[in-house]
């Protein structure tokens, strides 16, 4: 029998490649929930004479209802002219609404349909992934007959997967009417995420499991659950564990959304490497920084996003801001540049011999001492759905350990989830409106004396703490202390001595706060009087005394 270590370095990987593969395939991961839905075959048909045509082919367990958008009616379909009245289109398979005219005006009609066919020639739907039972044509052939077929085939009751969690109370979309993160909101290609002020909904009828949406997310308040990022780091962990046992060498990760995996032709040579190690998911997108990062810590050379053309550009966009603040990070910790980098299925191959020329700066780095660690802090019940920021911080200290000469301080882009706040102290009062509104207490008050004191690592840059304070004293910095101790660490951003009343003593306020009220009233009528003016220094109960004791302030009352 051959020695696994005598045979050349590629039969090695091939060899270590195929065990990998074959221990996933061990792994039992947790199921999500299912939705469904249900249809009767109601079809509205969007648009003008080839609507007319097409509505008039559609019969058995297909019922059309003509939505015309010019030209005159003919018998034979139902129809309904929008005429000179806005159509709007609402709903997902099964449950659509298509709003002609203004609600509550005698122009209003309401028409409710379980699938939409629009072939108006701008399309009504204007989002890039549009709504389960939406569709539109090439007004030919053969694609309308392919059209006509699908819709037969949509008549009945259909599940699919919900795709995602959401904790409302680790959200930093907004506090107490202040807005702040909308990054979610923004990545959507279905636009299946609405803001409810404080918090966002997820229409999990209109979700169809793009993942970006989880990937932007700063805190792991939305989470991807097909499969969950326990069950994916699971995966990463075990590809690469199994690898390395069996003589594998620089190993890459590849993620590719399973409507392209068949764009990877295993066997062909100008296609695939020996060392690469492809997992596929539901959508490229759904996979974030604390996976990337994870990979890396244990042992990956480098993470490919492997896409084949059907990333939505919009979405695209986002990815590559998440991957520029990983690569950014990465480099500050002395790694090479671009570890993580979106590809074409075509370059795989030299994507890989690339990788295999990367080395990590320290070279006693030793991945395998992570997946104990990683293992660990999966099982623990505290991060249950491996807790975004913890597992992120998890790998990004681990590559810290074992790095040559990292930055202490890396300077990050706009809308990446690290960073710290700054405050003016000639501006700044102390009215503690940041510490009521910040959704992760990276900010609280002193406890005897005022101050608002700060914990870089659990900021995450969302802006509510800016939009609300009312002096404008605060400002956003993005960047990554290297150093886990000292982002841990407690900083006094600023401080005051306490102002005492002036007719009891008692600590109510601030001097600035007093000095900056006095300022704002001195126009005001009610504070014209020296003595009125001497009560904005008094605490609540001596104010209520005075003002009782005042014939001038009485007689205003």
């Amino acid at each position: 029998m051959t020695e696994r270590n005598s045979l050349p370095e590629e039969t090695a990987n091939a060899y270590a490649s195929k065990l990998a593969m074959s221990a996933v395939k061990s792994l039992n991961f947790q199921a999500t929930s299912l939705l469904q839905y249900s249809s009767s075959g109601r079809v509205a048909v969007i648009g003008s004479i080839e609507a007319q045509e097409f509505a008039s082919r559609l019969n058995g367990n297909l019922h059309a209802q003509l939505i015309l958008t010019s030209g005159a009616e003919e018998p034979g379909v139902p129809t309904i002219a929008v005429g000179n009245r806005d159509l709007q289109i609402e709903g997902y398979l099964g449950n659509f609404n298509i709003l002609l005219g203004d609600e509550g005006k005698a122009n209003y009609e309401k028409v409710s349909v379980d699938l939409v066919v629009d072939l108006s020639a701008d399309g009504v739907l204007k989002m890039p992934l549009k709504p389960p039972g939406y569709f539109t044509s090439i007004m030919e052939e053969p694609y309308l007959t392919l059209l006509e077929e699908e819709l037969k085939d949509l008549t009945g009751t259909f599940e699919k997967p919900k795709y995602f969690d959401y904790d409302d109370s680790i959200c930093a979309h907004g506090r107490s009417g202040v807005a702040g993160c909308t990054l979610c909101i923004d990545a959507c290609p279905a636009q299946a995420i609405t803001s409810l002020i404080n918090s966002i909904q997820v229409d999990p009828y209109l979700c169809q499991g793009g993942g970006v949406c989880t990937s932007v997310c700063p805190t792991g308040a939305i989470r991807y659950v097909y499969p969950n990022v326990t069950d994916t780091l699971r995966t990463v962990s075990t590809l690469l564990n199994s690898y390395c046992e069996a003589g594998g060498s620089d190993p890459v990760i590849g993620f590719i959304a399973e409507d392209e995996a068949a764009l990877l032709d295993l066997k062909a040579e100008n296609n695939q490497a020996d060392n690469l190690l492809v997992i596929v998911v539901e959508e490229l997108a759904s996979v974030g920084m604390e996976v990337w990062l994870n990979a890396l810590a244990c042992g990956a050379k480098s993470v490919l996003l492997i896409d084949g053309g059907s990333m939505f550009e919009s979405v695209g966009v986002f990815l590559k801001s998440q991957i520029n603040t990983a690569n950014t990070i990465l480099s500050g910790l002395s790694y090479k540049d671009k570890l993580i980098r979106i590809v074409d299925p075509q370059s795989l191959q030299q994507q890989c011999e690339v990788a295999q020329s990367i080395h990590f700066s320290d070279e006693t780095f030793e991945s395998a001492s992570y997946f104990a660690l990683l293992d660990t802090h999966m099982n623990n019940a505290l991060y249950n759905n491996a807790d975004k920021r913890r597992t992120t911080l998890l790998a990004t200290d681990f590559l810290y350990a074992h790095s040559s000469s990292p930055e202490p301080i890396i300077e990050l882009s706009e809308q990446s989830p690290f960073g710290r706040i700054m405050v003016d102290a000639d501006a700044c009062t102390l009215c503690m409106s940041c510490v009521s509104v910040c959704p992760t207490k990276a900010i609280s008050a002193g406890d005897e004396v005022p101050k608002l004191v700060f914990r870089e690592i659990k900021c995450v840059q969302c802006g509510i703490c800016e939009s609300a304070c009312p002096e404008r004293a605060i400002s956003l910095e993005p960047r990554f202390i290297t150093d886990a101790k000292q982002r841990r660490g407690f900083v006094t951003l600023h401080e005051e001595l306490p102002f005492c009343c002036i007719t009891c003593g008692k600590e109510f306020a601030t001097k600035s706060m007093i000095d900056n009220m006095t300022q704002k009233l001195s126009g005001h009528y009610m504070f014209q009087s020296e003595r009125a003016r001497l009560r904005l220094m008094m605490c609540d109960q001596c104010r209520v005394v005075d003002v009782v004791q005042d014939n001038e302030a009485m007689d205003a009352i």
